[in-house]
């Protein structure tokens, strides 16, 4: 994950989910990435904090080579051993013992969760996942695009009083089918807070633009905040850039729910219903220029002009 796009995420879960406004959280006792790679992300949340904001970094990995990386990671960066636990295991499957637990009195709660999961990643849903609690009530994703399997996951075990920030393509706010039914009842429930639209090339890995999904369990607002930032950036050779002005913007946009002209603006839930549940978020904020208006008088004017000069030219010609 880009430093730029983790500092965007640290900077959201990091504020009071409550009133994003009244500032930064005091302190964070449980953080979850449950697609943590090399645990850059979960870094970045507790350097946003400070090592005593954090109370303890959650990370699962399925590939084992990184999966050894994020705990060598975690000891370079200064993390004690009794500050984080990272997991070798298949998210999808739910293979952590300490995510299986379903009783809802000692269920484990995240105060934020963060991740970077795999773009529309081929996966198989059995009929037992079908019955699976993360995703009761939803429905299955799509066997082409695991996208919300791994957003459900993440959001089950967020804490009622939590923020959830996930990287995800662009796919997961318009496509139908089984992935609408999922995101029509997450906007029913009021659980999908904001959309952020970021410029493409931020990766090395592709160069497709994609978006940020912050999700609540409980908040104030009930509309829903877009934010485009799809022009936001400095081009650079092979990637584009988010400058440090960029990543602020995006923060403070989010902080205080603030609405800009061909920037961002705050949706109500009416609108969203009247477009079907679609998020695309050029629906909702587009950066298309106005085309200039024409006087069609003044133009009257002067063609009029044009045609009497012309007129005088000729007769100057002919004679």
């Amino acid at each position: 994950t880009p430093q730029q796009i983790s500092a965007i995420l640290s900077g959201i879960v990091s504020l009071d989910s409550q009133d994003p406004a009244s500032g930064k959280k005091k302190a964070l006792r449980q953080v979850l990435d449950f697609a943590c790679g090399s645990g850059s992300l979960l870094l970045n949340v507790r350097q946003r904090l400070g090592k005593n904001g954090i109370g303890r970094l959650f990370g699962q990995e399925k590939n084992v080579t990184t999966y050894n990386l994020a705990r060598m990671n975690m000891l370079l960066h200064g993390v004690k051993d009794t500050g984080f636990e990272i997991f070798h295991g298949d998210t999808l499957l739910n293979e952590w013992p300490l995510l299986r637990e379903e009783n809802p009195a000692k269920k484990v709660g995240f105060d934020a969760v963060v991740a970077n999961p795999p773009f529309s990643y081929r996966w198989e849903p059995t009929d037992a996942l079908k019955e699976d609690f993360r995703f009761k009530g939803y429905g299955m994703a799509p066997k082409s695009a695991a996208d919300f399997a791994f957003l459900l996951h993440g959001f089950h075990f967020l804490h009622r009083e939590g923020t959830m920030a996930i990287i995800l393509p662009h796919g997961v706010l318009f496509r139908g089918g089984a992935e609408a039914k999922i995101r029509k009842k997450l906007l029913q429930d009021g659980n999908i807070d904001t959309v952020i639209g970021l410029p493409p090339k931020l990766f090395y890995s592709t160069g497709i633009p994609v978006c940020i999904l912050v999700l609540k369990k409980c908040r104030q607002p009930d509309d829903v905040l877009f934010i485009n930032a799809s022009e936001h950036f400095e081009k650079g050779k092979r990637q584009n850039i988010l400058l440090p002005g960029h990543i602020d913007k995006i923060i403070d946009t989010y902080q205080h729910r603030k609405e800009e002209e061909r920037y961002s603006r705050r949706v109500s839930m009416e609108e969203i219903e009247e477009n079907g549940f679609n998020l695309n978020i050029s629906r909702y904020v587009s950066i298309a220029l106005p085309e200039p208006q024409i006087d069609l008088d003044e133009v009257f004017e002067t063609l009029q002009t044009l045609k009497n000069k012309r007129a005088v030219a000729q007769e100057r010609h002919n004679s």
